[in-house]
């Protein structure tokens, strides 16, 4: 092997997937991309990604025109050529937020019975605590010291993928013998970031335990959010005390919404309670996280139905579909369960979303969808701001007031200049902001 490019093939590219090829490509590695989808397979040779993350066609088409990066609808030749076979796939999570780790393990199967002798199986997809040490063994009864495996488990975040590859805090790396360790280096060998050496289940347990943290300290501040807005606390004093406390800091995802979204977060808890269940131990921590989550997002029905009582023949618009600023995805979206909630309640809704991808809206309820946000304001009796995409910010709001049956807006982002709002003569209302407001009654 040579210990500057390796020849890496990349199997499931969709978010995951496609950034670690680009960025593997850009390391200087002999990248091919394993795609079956014929009219996906075009898209990625065209140097399009299928959602959208920042620079990430741009990354793509840079590696394709270098020749660093290909893509293959023949996985046996690709795997049959490489040093490292590269599992990525976005593992699926159900509705329930439970991970499904098959396709990762029969791809690694697949995979690692047509790799050459000697060469690394690495896994980084987010897999359940466990799940690498059954891929390890299932590999060395097929193929019995042939073939390494290890675990980097992925740290990326949709909008900031890229950037979180390239430059990471860390690389976790879980294996059990040191040549696995070896070649993951050279994998890595130009990404300047501390390494975390261990054991396979201690590597998915870290990645687990970073979520759960993040998901912990959301549901935290939208707790101190809710008592704050009961008791008329200036919620803005009460963070940046918090962010100053340096056993708190800045770090600390300590902005009150909806919730976490996006299965992300909420798949690490539920692996994290299931790894309990397994030797009887029920962590309560994490059922509570879960609990303050759901709630959180049932806000803006309730909300309204304060403000409305009954929501039937009302017309509410929502701004932000996507989960997060910076993506085109739906997945696991808080305004998605915001609409399904209204349209349950029998409001109709008009949603406007700069990126979201219109594929992903027709298994949803019925409502009117465009990019446009004025469409979705008009005639509407509150405005529903759940994905703080800049634009929103930027909005004729004297307009928006002129086009609303009633002008009160629900900011589930807390971005927008509430006295400046309230100046023209909206109702409004806040993650931790004050009551219900009476003047959004009929």
């Amino acid at each position: 092997m040579d210990n500057a490019r390796l020849r890496v093939a990349v199997i499931g590219l969709w978010h995951l997937g496609c950034v670690a090829a680009a960025c593997l490509a850009k390391l200087g590695h002999a990248v091919v991309g394993v795609e079956t989808s014929p009219r996906r397979l075009e898209e990625l040779r065209a140097g399009r990604a299928p959602l959208r993350e920042p620079g990430l066609d741009e990354l793509l088409t840079a590696g394709l025109a270098a020749g660093t990066l290909r893509f293959s609808g023949d996985l046996e030749e690709a795997v049959r050529e490489a040093d490292v076979g590269y599992i990525a796939y976005d593992t699926p999570v159900n509705s329930e937020d439970e991970a499904d780790p098959s396709i990762v393990r029969e791809a690694a199967q697949r995979v690692g019975n047509g790799l050459p002798s000697g060469a690394l199986l690495l896994v980084q997809s987010q897999v359940p605590v466990g799940s690498c040490e059954l891929i390890r063994a299932a590999l060395e009864a097929a193929r019995p010291g042939q073939v390494l495996v290890a675990c980097v488990p992925e740290n990326i975040r949709l909008g900031q993928a890229i950037e979180r590859y390239l430059t990471p805090d860390m690389l976790v790396v879980g294996a059990r013998d040191g040549a696995a360790y070896e070649t993951v280096d050279r994998v890595f060998a130009r990404v300047d970031a501390p390494r975390v050496r261990t054991d396979f289940a201690t590597a998915e347990t870290i990645k687990h335990a970073i979520n759960a943290f993040l998901a912990t300290s959301i549901s935290y501040v939208n707790e101190m959010a809710n008592l704050a807005q009961l008791e008329g606390v200036d919620l803005d004093a009460l963070l940046a005390a918090l962010r100053l406390e340096r056993r708190v800091g800045p770090h600390v995802p300590l902005t009150p919404g909806m919730g976490f979204a996006g299965g992300t977060l909420a798949r690490d808890i539920k692996a994290l309670q299931a790894l309990g269940g397994r030797h009887g131990y029920v962590p309560h921590l994490f059922d509570a996280v879960l609990r303050v989550n759901d709630d959180q997002k049932t806000l803006p029905v309730r909300w309204l139905q304060q403000a409305y009582g009954a929501l039937e023949g009302r017309r509410v618009g929502v701004l932000g579909l996507t989960y997060k600023v910076g993506t085109s995805t739906l997945r696991r979206s808080g305004a998605v369960e915001v609409i399904r909630r209204l349209v349950a309640s029998g409001a109709a809704v008009a949603a406007a979303d700069p990126q979201a991808d219109p594929t992903e809206i027709a298994d949803l309820p019925p409502f009117e969808f465009s990019r446009d946000p004025y469409l979705a304001a008009a005639g509407a009796d509150a405005l529903v701001v759940v994905t703080p995409w800049p634009q929103f910010e930027a909005l004729d709001y004297a307009r928006i007031l002129s086009e609303m049956r009633h002008p009160f807006v629900l900011d589930m982002a807390r971005m927008l200049d509430r006295r400046r709002l309230e100046a023209l003569g909206f109702a409004y209302i806040g993650v931790g902001t004050g009551p219900v407001p009476r003047t959004a009654a009929p």
